[in-house]
């Protein structure tokens, strides 16, 4: 990859050759390995029908969780790589928009929790290789129109794994809870 590369210009075969990352991009890895570990882990020796359970208040289940995770994994490494457009313009989602968004949090009729484990695996995997091929982290987006970002903001390819990071941590403690709650397992402790 040459050193004008920039991230709309990366190919499949750029993000599949990239070296082993090391240094900044090394730690952030291991960072959101541990926290994906520790998700992964919550749904350790369940069926479905549990994975799909809700235990608490919260519409969460950790089937849902699993998913939702690899949807915004997902989504926040297109926008690394494409920009806002991947996400659309959330001041001008309808009610139908919504709905779906919340089906992202539930462990659908005809969803496994075997199957959204591999599709989380894969996104992992993607991220991973996409991480290791960046050109910079500083490489900067702007932000979509949601009413929890600031206008005309931008983020880098960094703040975006580090919310990437922030995010699989704050549903590992979610999914703590939930395990807890369904059958009295507990990831540490």
């Amino acid at each position: 990859m040459s050193e004008t590369t920039t991230v709309n210009e990366l190919t499949t075969r750029d993000i599949t050759d990239a070296p082993a990352p090391t240094g900044e991009r090394a730690d952030l890895l291991a960072m959101l390995a541990k926290h994906r570990h520790f998700l992964r882990f919550t749904t350790r020796d369940l069926t479905d029908e549990q994975a799909g359970r809700r235990t608490t208040a919260s519409e969460l289940c950790l089937g849902g969780l699993i998913k939702h995770v690899a949807a915004v994994e997902r989504t926040w490494a297109d926008f690394i790589l494409d920009g806002p457009s991947v996400m659309g313009d959330f001041t001008t989602m309808t009610e139908a928009d919504w709905t779906r968004r919340a089906d992202e949090f539930r462990l659908l009729p005809g969803e496994t929790l075997a199957g959204v484990l591999a599709d989380y695996a894969e996104v992992a995997h993607r991220t991973d290789e996409l991480v290791a091929a960046l050109p910079e982290l500083d490489a900067t987006q702007p932000l979509p129109k949601a009413p929890w970002f600031e206008p005309d903001a931008r983020w880098s390819a960094r703040r975006v794994l580090i919310h990437i990071i922030a995010e699989t941590a704050q549903h590992a403690g979610h999914a703590d809870i939930i395990r807890e709650s369904l059958d009295g397992a507990k990831s540490m402790g």
